[in-house]
């Protein structure tokens, strides 16, 4: 029995020893990606913008397609076969044999501006490409500075929940000497319950800020060993607004391609005129017609477009000059509202955030320990403890959401922008 209760002693201290190394190895586990990480990957295996780049492949085959030559016609016949000639040994003896080849030689330069429209709009696809990326990486952007703000407000609420059960340990010292009542350890024990919540909640908000942006990054990570680490913080100096503004018109993608749709449109009407145009068909044959042993001739089909002379296609592509251009001034004044809109907000957040470092959060600090002091030693009331325990979690709070939306402010920027100005 003492074998058997040594042996039994011996597995628990092993298994005791052993726990440690297992708790930590999802910790261990856990990789920390930065912005400049997640988004390299997220570039590299987000499949929506897989999709929109075999789309670009598509249209580089469509270049090859637009510039094909018309393909020759061979013609080939034999006529007058006789089977029951009366020399059966030749039932070709008589027959017409008859050789042809056409080709369709294309005018005005149809194929060279072919050719050019497909190559413009292959240019309007990559600039379609580089738009959507800019809007996926501001979705992307966003999903990350939720999370950095989810992990700083979780870190608030351990911080909250520390500092009130060390005031909580220093009451039950009071109670048990005497100094305060039953009921004001027990109305400062319901109250951390609020702090308790404020945990839990924080705690749900990381684990699914990270879900989100898992799913965008199309990984199947769990969660537990994925985690992103940069600066959650604000810079003081911002691009001044003008330069924002031409830096928007000089890389907004949705205007590149508003301006490329224009010169495509030129470049079809341009096709569309010289399709209007005769193609003539040159003609080669070679045949055999008795009594002429052989003979070859040449001939030229010219369509007379009498009728047909491709009006509504030119109508048509000159409208369309007119209508990209309309939509291109669209797009120039949607870019100005965006990047006035976006600087807007982040101006203000940044005003907000100033004050609150300036003065706000010193202030919620000296309060605190101020009031926890007094109320420690008896010279203030409990619910004058509780009123600034409350002012400095909110101002706190307020502080980390102001920084999460200053930095949602600058993602904003870099959007309307078209590219990252704010880091």
């Amino acid at each position: 029995m003492r074998i058997l209760n040594d042996c039994r002693r011996i597995c628990q201290l092993l298994l005791f020893a052993a726990a440690p190394a297992w708790f930590a190895a999802p910790a261990m586990g856990q990789q920390s990606y930065t912005w400049e990480q997640i988004r390299e990957k997220f570039l590299t295996t987000n499949p929506t913008l897989e999709a929109s780049r075999i789309g670009i492949g598509e249209s580089h085959a469509q270049e090859k397609t637009a510039y094909l030559r018309p393909n020759p016609d061979l013609t080939v016949s034999v006529d007058q076969i006789d089977p029951f000639t009366t020399n059966p040994y030749r039932p070709l003896g008589v027959a017409l044999p008859f050789a042809s080849v056409s080709y369709l030689h294309e005018r005005e330069h149809k194929r060279e501006l072919r050719l050019e429209s497909a190559k413009k709009g292959t240019g309007v696809a990559e600039s379609q490409l580089a738009d959507q990326e800019r809007t996926l990486l501001f979705n992307l952007r966003s999903a990350f500075v939720q999370t950095l703000q989810a992990k700083a407000v979780l870190a608030l609420a351990q911080e909250n929940l520390a500092y009130y059960d060390q005031t909580l340990k220093v009451s039950r010292d009071r109670k048990q000497a005497g100094d305060i009542a039953q009921v004001d350890l027990d109305r400062l024990e319901l109250q951390r319950v609020q702090y308790e919540s404020d945990v839990q909640t924080a705690t749900v908000n990381v684990r699914t800020a990270k879900i989100q942006l898992l799913t965008l990054l199309n990984d199947r990570t769990p969660v537990d060993r994925f985690d992103v680490t940069g600066p959650y913080e604000y810079a003081e100096k911002i691009t001044p607004l003008d330069e924002l503004r031409q830096t928007a018109v000089d890389t907004r993608p949705d205007l590149r391609a508003a301006m490329q749709s224009i010169d495509k449109a030129k470049t079809d009407h341009l096709l569309a005129v010289a399709n209007g145009s005769t193609d003539p068909t040159f003609t080669v044959d070679a045949a055999r017609n008795p009594p002429i042993s052989a003979y070859f001739g040449f001939g030229v089909n010219i369509p007379l477009r009498f009728f047909d002379r491709n009006q509504g296609e030119k109508a048509r592509t000159e409208l369309d000059i007119r209508r990209n251009e309309r939509l291109r001034a669209a797009t120039e004044a949607q870019v100005f509202s965006d990047v006035d809109s976006a600087y807007a907000t982040l101006t203000s957040n940044l005003t907000l955030l100033r004050s609150y470092k300036a003065h706000y959060l010193d202030q919620a600090v000296r309060v605190r320990e101020t009031i926890s002091f007094a109320y420690q030693h008896g010279g203030a009331s409990l619910l004058d403890f509780l009123q600034a325990q409350q002012d400095y979690r909110t101002i706190q709070l307020n502080y980390l959401n102001l920084i999460g939306s200053y930095l949602t402010a600058a993602s904003q920027v870099n959007l309307a922008v078209g590219r990252e100005v704010i880091p």
